[in-house]
């Protein structure tokens, strides 16, 4: 079976008790607030009648202002949102680059969150175990790989992710923004990496406000505006088509 990605009237509902703030800050000055009127949180419609069929082969840039659905869309093709309504389909294996710190165990070394980490993805213990010294070569972590996550800067806990993120390939690539993280050196590694994967992949999903690095990428374009599919067509008409609707001028 050819990998695909297909979404057919896709909705997604972000419930409005997931906005609500519960910190014990907002309680007590609520508390002390009795005159101040209450705003009704309503729900988020995120994702609006989404129709949208990817091929194998196909490179897509995914455009839109901030909040206009774009990392929803990728969450949704990954599988980690359930949507609303609506048919998710996708064939091939998923790999995907965003929330890069997201599932680590602070208390943890990073040795040990190589394991976890492939585990979250997918990836059993045996393959974890063959590419763990590569793994921590290509993070640069030195004597820290046995340190626990809670001692590591920022800087280096996104250096593992991205590292153990990227062991792996897959027929279906999911990219929110080029990831950049730690110095130079790193960063040109990560970059080579990242090319690699998108090389190697069957199917591009790429959302970024870089128009040079979509144009370069990708063949298609997907314009979201306010969780809707305002155009989808040639890269650089999805380029002219963001611009206009959003009244800034193309580069």
């Amino acid at each position: 079976m050819r990998n695909a990605i297909r979404l057919h009237d896709v909705n997604l509902h972000y419930a409005s008790t997931a906005f609500r703030e519960s910190s014990l800050k907002t309680i007590l000055a609520s508390s002390f607030s009795f005159k101040r009127e209450k705003k009704e949180v309503l729900d988020i419609h995120a994702l609006k009648d989404i129709d949208i069929q990817i091929e194998e082969g196909e490179r897509v840039g995914l455009l839109g202002h901030n909040g206009a659905g774009k990392s929803t869309f990728l969450k949704v093709v990954a599988g980690l949102y359930p949507i609303s309504s609506g048919t998710r389909t996708v064939t091939g294996t998923v790999r995907s680059l965003f929330d890069l710190s997201l599932g680590f165990e602070p208390d943890a070394t990073g040795r040990e969150n190589i394991l976890y980490r492939g585990l979250l993805l997918g990836l059993t213990p045996k393959f974890m175990r063959s590419v763990e010294k590569e793994i921590a070569e290509f993070a640069d972590l030195g004597e820290f790989i046995d340190y626990p996550i809670k001692t590591y800067s920022a800087g280096m806990q996104v250096r593992l992710a991205f590292a153990i993120s990227t062991a792996v390939g897959g027929d279906v690539l999911l990219l929110d923004e080029i990831v950049g993280a730690g110095d130079a050196n790193f960063m040109a590694k990560a970059k080579t990496r990242i090319m690699e994967l998108v090389d190697n992949a069957e199917i591009l999903v790429l959302a970024s406000h870089d128009f040079g690095t979509l144009r370069s990428l990708c063949s298609r374009g997907v314009v979201l505006h306010h969780g809707s599919v305002a155009f989808d067509g040639p890269i650089e008409d999805a380029v002219a088509a963001y611009c206009r609707i959003n009244g800034v001028a193309a580069s």
